[in-house]
């Protein structure tokens, strides 16, 4: 092993970097001349830009995660553009996508969709992909994360049955078969606890539901019964301990709790509801 992997490999341990080697390969693959494969044991130098890996190694060491030093993240069957202006999507967010698969089981429906809080898009194009008859409408607050969105849209040609609109949900006027969002859940005390990673590369917006983390489950619960048509469906994620909560709060909502899906650590992680 050269130099130059040992001593990053060192850099990234010392900053208790948790995939220290998987994160070296990741960086030198996108510093690379080639698109050969990245082996540390024998990898050639002559085949990395060393100052464009220098320069990812650093933002790395600075914390900064993979995913936006390289402006890339893997959710559900895709890639998707992602910056500083959008939450990196979550492989326990892909519970969503599969929760609305085992609600629908025919992928030819004519669905009416509404994303709430789209952020990069990765929800609403993965379900499309999933429902090539599905219209979807996504929204934001953030008109930086709708241009992320908007980018990954391009990428994904879904042009044709996502719309994307700035807008509360509060405002929305018309009714969905389904309606799907991660929203921020994070309380104000774990945010501030939270890694480096989340706290200076991520949106508070799309992080932080308010002193409880609560705040956007309230509202929710207050107002979606009347954005969901007859059969209509809610699914969305929780964060950790939040289950209790949320259930009370949506007591007196209109809406049915049908499901609780917990994630692969066994957290108590996506709530499906249905209309009453």
């Amino acid at each position: 092993m050269n130099n130059l992997i040992k001593e990053s490999l060192t850099k990234l341990k010392q900053k208790n970097i948790s995939n220290p080697e998987l994160d070296l390969r990741i960086l030198l693959k996108h510093a690379s001349k080639k698109n050969n494969e990245i082996i540390l044991s024998n990898l050639n130098v002559d085949n990395i830009d060393i100052v464009k890996f220098k320069f990812y190694l650093q933002k790395r060491l600075n914390r900064e995660p993979i995913a936006k030093i390289i402006n890339n993240k893997s959710f559900w069957k895709n890639n998707f553009y992602v910056n500083s202006f959008v939450l990196d999507p979550r492989p326990e967010t892909e519970l969503i996508i599969e929760e609305v698969l085992n609600i629908y089981k025919n992928k030819n429906s004519k669905l009416k969709i509404l994303d709430i809080g789209t952020g990069s898009g990765c929800i609403a194009i993965s379900i499309a992909k999933e429902y090539k008859n599905a219209f979807i409408t996504a929204i934001d607050i953030s008109k930086k994360a709708l241009e992320v969105a908007e980018k990954n849209l391009k990428i994904h040609n879904c042009d044709d049955q996502i719309k994307l609109k700035l807008i509360d949900f509060k405002n929305i006027n018309c009714k969905f078969d389904l309606i799907v969002s991660n929203p921020p859940y994070l309380t104000t005390n774990q945010y501030n606890n939270t890694d480096p990673e989340v706290k200076n590369f991520e949106p508070k917006l799309a992080l932080v539901g308010g002193d409880d983390g609560l705040k956007f489950y309230k509202e929710y619960s207050n107002n979606l019964k009347n954005l969901m048509n007859k059969q209509g469906y809610f699914v969305c994620e929780i964060g950790n301990n939040q289950r209790q909560n949320c259930e009370e709060i949506f007591q007196n909502s209109g809406l049915h709790l049908n499901k609780i899906v917990h994630d692969l650590q066994g957290i108590e992680r996506i709530l499906s509801f249905s209309k009453i």
